[in-house]
């Protein structure tokens, strides 16, 4: 159960209305970032939607990343909204199942183990070791690099949010 009440905004909130979103787009962190002034809440909600829907990082890559992220910051909210992610960008559920074991799984590809040891190394240590940035410089443009740095540590933030306030999955709100 989260911590505080889910924002219900005021008939003539407009913007928080909006930001809150309509279903099935009215997601419960929404619910609980309009608590934040308007400002605030739209710049929390803007760093990752243009992780999302910006990026030039292939959209599996992307998830893997984003779902291992929340995997490491035991963000069950996180993780659950990710992996539908994995599923609809195409990622064959045994990789998705595998994102567990993360870079220790041999069921990846080695840009993909190295896109999960990136993103391990940077969650866990809050730094990349010289050996796994050149080998993954060796595949990526500085962009992609970049973007997958970001993508890392706003997904760590998002997962912090999100277990601060103890936010509820959807699904076990709507019985």
């Amino acid at each position: 159960m989260a911590r505080i009440p889910y924002f219900i905004p005021e008939q003539t909130d407009t913007e928080k209305i909006q930001l809150q979103g309509t279903p099935p787009h009215d997601l419960n962190i929404f619910k609980i970032v309009t608590h934040a002034q308007i400002d605030i809440a739209r710049q929390f909600m803007s760093l990752p939607a243009a992780v999302l829907m910006n990026g030039k990082l292939d959209p599996i890559l992307r998830e893997m990343a984003i779902t291992r992220t929340g995997i490491l910051c035991n963000s069950d909210y996180e993780v659950y909204q990710h992996r539908r992610l994995c599923k609809r960008v195409g990622m064959p559920k045994e990789k998705i199942d595998a994102l567990d074991a993360g870079s220790a799984s041999h069921i990846f590809s080695e840009i993909e183990r190295l896109v999960l040891r990136f993103t391990e190394e940077t969650v866990l240590k809050h730094n990349v070791s010289d050996e796994t940035f050149d080998a993954i410089s060796k595949h990526f443009s500085h962009e992609v690099l970049v973007e997958l740095a970001i993508a890392a540590g706003c997904y760590m933030m998002v997962s912090t949010f999100l277990n601060t306030f103890k936010v509820d999955i959807e699904q076990k709100t709507s019985a």
